[in-house]
């Protein structure tokens, strides 16, 4: 995991060139993509065999996810000055979820009616079999249900489990209650604590494997849709990944401007964390290197803890926009012609359905199928037609989700003056030096507010 910069020992011999690429985690990723490219196409039959590699990887990650969102949540509650500030980061972060996904189905819904991609088609709804589509028996959990899954069944199973909601609320409320216990539960709160210490160099080990994940991902899509997978359908594919890039460039880029960044040097900065998500096609596989990555570059520590484990549940906008042009381009190719009245009920719909699905494998997807069953307008059984590129369409939704919930911690920081601008673009720039330990200047009060 790459940590802050510091300056070169000038009396240490530079690596070759080479050398320093292939110890990069974001090279090494790279060069897995590419040789399980080649293994997919050159040798299907050991594509599909590797595909394990890929499973054991994300099987790592989630191992160590919960923790992760334990440790930091917790710790960033039970340090704070007042609960009111946990309650008003958690408030504000919500109401920015909420617009951001609103803005993200109304781009898809736009681009979806100007360019319509699913116009000609004629797909015959009799050849289409809804057995066929992965999670078609599956739902989006309604309110009751998305209630009990939040609620654990104890108090330490939720720890131990891997539902991160649930995590979630028990590290919330183990938080406030070390923060109004105050000296008394200050030995549990410096032992989770160092608990965190040790759990971040167990994440720094898993994502050494990321290559190998990489490698058994790309190799297994490549044997099992072969060549014309990049291909079928290839005018959606293409209309959505230009939707994607355009979103992050006028969207993204606006926000990062706004808050005093630029957004190349970012995507720079989290390359690591893009490539994998991207390769693996698992925002959760990077959650708990973005969360160190989001601290290092300057944002507090309270707000990480909080906005990054809640984004990737409630903050999924690349998903988002792929819901409503899927679910238009499913219309058009059947020759559905959904009025605005229709379309808007639908992503009223989603904006539901969309809340509640993390943990769940293929979480979109389902969000889809649920919508389409909830909403009557288009029959399940079209969504086989997009079965075989939803791996593909994937990559444009991680990207978003992991760029655009870096980017909520950063305007959420900026909105409760903790986030420290200055030492994120020196960060950036690759010039960003840490306070020497032995300083024996007296220390200056870190809570110091920022434009």
């Amino acid at each position: 995991m790459t940590t802050a910069t510091t300056s070169p020992d000038p009396t240490r011999p530079r690596r070759p060139r080479l050398v320093r690429l292939l110890s990069e985690l974001w090279f090494q990723v790279l060069l897995g993509a590419v040789l399980g490219i080649a293994v997919g196409l050159l040798w299907p039959d050991v594509g599909i065999a590797l595909s394990p590699l890929n499973d054991w990887f994300i099987a790592s990650v989630k191992m160590i996810v919960v923790p992760v969102v334990f440790c930091v949540v917790t710790t960033s509650i039970a340090s704070m000055d007042s609960l009111r500030k946990a309650g008003r980061i958690g408030a504000k972060a919500l109401g920015y979820f909420l617009v951001l996904s609103l803005v993200s189905m109304l781009i898809g819904l736009v681009v979806a009616n100007i360019f319509k991609p699913g116009a000609g088609m004629k797909i015959n709804l009799d050849e289409l079999d809804a057995e066929s589509i992965p999670g078609h028996d599956q739902h989006a959990p309604g309110v009751v249900e998305f209630i009990d899954n939040i609620i654990p069944s104890s108090l330490f199973g939720a720890i131990t489990g891997n539902e991160i909601l649930a995590a979630l609320l028990v590290s919330i409320v183990l938080g406030c209650a070390l923060n109004v216990s105050g000296e008394k539960a200050a030995p549990i709160t410096s032992g989770i604590a160092a608990l965190s210490t040790v759990v971040f160099k167990i994440v720094a080990w898993v994502m050494r494997l990321a290559p190998f994940g990489t490698f058994g991902a790309l190799a297994m899509v490549l044997a099992k849709y072969g060549a014309e997978s990049l291909q079928q359908l290839g005018y959606l594919i293409l209309l959505f990944t230009g939707t994607c890039i355009v979103y992050v460039v006028v969207i993204l880029g606006a926000i990062s401007r706004a808050c005093g960044l630029g957004l190349i040097s970012l995507m720079r900065y989290l390359k690591d964390e893009l490539l994998v998500a991207l390769s693996t096609c698992s925002s959760e596989a990077v959650l708990p290197a973005l969360v160190r990555k989001l601290e290092e570059l300057g944002v507090g520590k309270p707000v990480v803890g909080i906005v990054i484990p809640s984004g990737f549940s409630f903050n999924l906008d690349g998903s988002a926009v792929y819901l409503t042009m899927a679910s238009l381009f499913l219309a058009q190719a059947v020759g559905i012609d959904l009025t605005w009245q229709q379309q808007l009920v639908m992503v009223g719909v989603m904006m539901l359905t969309s809340k509640g699905t993390a943990g769940i494998a293929g979480g979109a997807f389902i969000v889809l199928a649920s919508t389409v069953t909830a909403v009557g307008h288009i029959p399940l059984a079209a969504l086989a037609l997009i079965v075989g590129i939803d791996r593909i369409l994937n990559e444009g939704r991680v990207f978003i989700n992991v760029l655009g919930n870096a980017l909520a911690a950063i305007v959420i920081g900026k909105w409760e003056n903790d986030f420290d601008t200055d030492k994120a673009r020196a960060v950036l720039a690759g010039k960003y030096e840490p306070p020497s330990a032995d300083n024996s200047e007296p220390p200056v009060d870190d809570k110091q507010s920022v434009g």
